[in-house]
């Protein structure tokens, strides 16, 4: 039986370019999963196997496989993520992120932390999840080490503690010096599967023997047992001392150990993989789960241990072309095995497990089980959602569940040839179960449907994946804002909901306050202050349902409301007419008597854009931005660039890359990251409204 303590599941996150994919590549090469060097440029990798990726690149959809490292005698299986780096494909980072126990973070000597490095690190946080960073691409022009472990200290405030120290860099980039075992590391061979330990060159030792000395003063602060010896007998302090107190600090999340490597030159990976092995957490680190009993709504704790009932997570649909519907799991807890029979918490229905597989990028392989700790693939299941909690029917529980971005911006849609309405369909249903950042709608005003996603690229690879392989021809719109309605006013409101048709009626009346919310956070901020049970206590979450859905088409031109307060004052019942859904019917009725005279505003979304070019492109550059209703935040000097910060509306920036390559004769890069919404201008919104 596989021992908890040896499984690792790491997700590889980054910025884009930052070296991810590259990177595990090179970690299945050295633990022997492969034995051919895979390159992004050659399009021959084996986690970017769709061919939109090996055509531009980049990682669309995050992979996972499983692969094996052999360290201290050990044999350590490491279940292995390889996530997005572009902004547009955020989602697969969340859902990685809420099925692993840790994470390894890639960032790039030259670039340093980046727009969405920050995203990915703030989702990391938000899901407890321990780290260690990479820095990448040692050998590129403009690297820095020191530099960018500081920026991982004050752009992330993280307590970054490096553990290793570059020899060299860009061309004259060799190695690595261990600073826990105070060792030098070569790589002397071009394919990086050997390499020597050797002494720490004399002209490098007082630099090594410095960064020695703040490691332990930083660790001493934060294990006591360290504490003790580095204040009484530095001397007595082992390497053992130290991996444990950093193990313990990294689990803790209270120190990120700092690697460097040059993952194409094949340096630095093997010292990588132990430190997957030595820092992060083994699932049996985390004693027990969070979660709820879906009967009771009261939270429960699941031990982590294969003796427990069953707990699993669906994270993700893949539509394999030979193997069918295929839903990814993480099991938290007991033993999932072919013929087994669960409970969806979301549907309350029984599901029967028939085939179990183990995901080897876009292969895969039968087994008989899925243990604790594992993620794996189970085929077939057909109500099975992305975020759906699998537990065993005796004992029914609702894990965390996964959240989502909203889309920002869509297209209108349809097929070129009539016959094709239906394939369509059915093709958009398939999508939509594999990415839940894609929805579909229908405009009430035009019947055309509208495909939403998070931006420009998200869609393109959509309606690229639709003809290539759903051989699908469609007419696109043009692009269309994800604007939203927020209320500037507190208005009040009586609603009395009547109707007799013979026999039994329906009765409802409520009076309620309509207010903006005070901290603006995204939703219904429902107030229940009914007195003297005016309303009973069973009607009471049919009104809030009411006003949740009345939410959704707001009162100037139909757009989403993103959040508003609702305060229940009073109300009425008929002791035989009433029922919950007269009063919900109320909630949506007296919100669109009153939402206008709340002072509806529009809203739209604003990008953080971080642009690096060349110093003589900064005039060109900071005027067009100014042109697109730009505002700079600062202009920094960094790696031999200039970089400008600037918010700017996502309404205008509709092929902002193609100007920019324009301005900049190519040499200009950019990256865009959600920063949240703001008003729009009066002058803009009243053109808006008018079409």
């Amino acid at each position: 039986m596989k021992r908890l303590a040896d499984f690792r599941n790491i997700g590889i996150m980054a910025h884009v370019d930052a070296g991810k994919t590259t990177l595990t590549e090179r970690m299945l090469y050295f633990t022997g999963f492969t034995h051919k060097l895979g390159n992004v440029d050659e399009g021959n990798t084996v986690m970017d196997s769709d061919p939109q990726e090996e055509k531009r690149g980049i990682t669309i959809s995050s992979a996972a496989i499983t692969t094996y490292w052999q360290h201290q005698d050990n044999t350590w299986q490491i279940n292995i993520i390889d996530t997005p780096g572009h902004v547009d494909f955020t989602a697969e980072v969340e859902r990685s992120l809420r099925v692993l126990d840790s994470a390894i973070a890639v960032f790039c000597a030259r670039s340093g932390v980046q727009p969405q490095s920050e995203t990915v690190w703030h989702q990391a946080n938000h899901y407890n999840i321990p780290r260690i960073a990479f820095i990448n691409k040692m050998d590129r022009q403009g690297a820095d080490f020191r530099r960018v472990v500081n920026e991982i200290r004050e752009r992330l405030n993280a307590n970054a503690l490096p553990v290793q120290i570059p020899i060299g860099a860009e061309d004259d980039f060799a190695g690595v010096i261990d600073l826990i075992t105070m060792k030098a590391i070569i790589w002397d061979t071009a394919d990086g599967k050997t390499y020597n330990t050797v002494d720490i060159p004399r002209e490098l030792l007082a630099a090594a023997e410095e960064a020695r000395q703040e490691l332990l003063e930083e660790l001493s602060l934060l294990d006591e047992a360290l504490l003790n010896k580095y204040t009484t007998a530095p001397e007595s302090i082992t390497t053992a001392d130290l991996y444990s107190a950093l193990r313990g600090a990294t689990l803790r999340m209270e120190a990120v150990p700092v690697l460097a490597g040059a993952a194409y030159k094949n340096k630095g990976i093997q010292p990588l993989l132990d430190a997957v092995a030595l820092y992060l957490p083994a699932p049996s680190d985390i004693a027990s789960i969070k979660a709820v009993n879906p009967e009771t709504d009261e939270p429960v704790q699941i031990p982590v241990s294969e003796t427990s009932p069953l707990a699993a997570l669906a994270f993700k649909i893949i539509t394999d072309d030979y193997v069918g519907k295929l839903t990814l799991v993480r099991v938290y807890a007991g033993t999932l095995r072919s013929g087994d029979t669960l409970w969806n918490s979301r549907t309350g229905r029984k599901v029967r497990i028939s085939r179990l597989m183990r995901i080897m990028s876009d292969k895969f392989e039968s087994v008989e089980e899925i243990s604790t700790g594992d993620i794996g693939a189970v085929v077939g299941l057909k109500e099975v959602k992305t975020g759906d909690s699998l537990s065993h029917p005796d004992h029914p529980v609702l894990l965390e569940q996964i959240s989502f971005p909203e889309p920002m911006i869509g297209y209108a849609i349809e097929a070129k040839l009539a016959k094709d309405n239906d394939k369509l369909g059915e093709a958009l249903a398939r999508l939509l179960d594999e990415d839940p950042t894609l929805s579909v709608a229908v405009d009430n005003a035009t019947g055309q449907t509208i495909l939403k996603g998070m931006g420009e690229l998200h869609l393109e690879v959509v309606l690229e994946k639709l003809a290539s392989q759903y051989h699908l021809e469609v007419n696109k719109g043009k692009p269309q804002i994800a604007y939203k309605e927020i209320f500037t006013k507190t208005v009040t409101h009586r609603e009395v909901y009547k109707k007799q048709n013979g026999g039994s009626g329906n009765f409802a009346e409520i009076s309620f306050e309509l207010s903006p919310k005070e901290d603006d956070t995204p939703g219904l901020e429902f107030i229940n202050e009914i007195k003297g049970g005016a309303i009973p206590k069973e009607f009471i979450p049919a009104i809030s349902k009411g006003f949740e859905s009345a939410m959704l088409n707001g009162a100037l031109a139909g757009y989403p409301v993103k959040s508003m307060r609702v305060r229940l004052l009073d109300g009425k019942i008929h002791d035989t007419d009433s029922h919950a859904l007269d009063f919900e019917t109320a909630a949506i009725i007296g919100f669109k008597k009153i939402a206008t005279q709340a002072a509806p505003r529009l809203l739209e979304p604003w990008m953080n854009v971080e642009v690096s070019m060349p110093e003589e492109y900064t005039g060109a550059i900071t005027g067009d931005l100014n042109r697109r209703r730009g505002v700079i935040k600062h202009i920094d000097m960094q790696a031999q660039l200039q970089t400008i910060n600037a918010l700017v509306p996502l309404s205008e920036l509709f092929g902002y890359i193609t100007v920019l390559r324009t301005l900049s004769s190519g040499r200009a890069s950019a990256s865009l990251t959600f920063e949240g919404y703001q008003t729009v201008p009066e002058n803009i919104s009243n053109g808006l409204l008018v079409k």
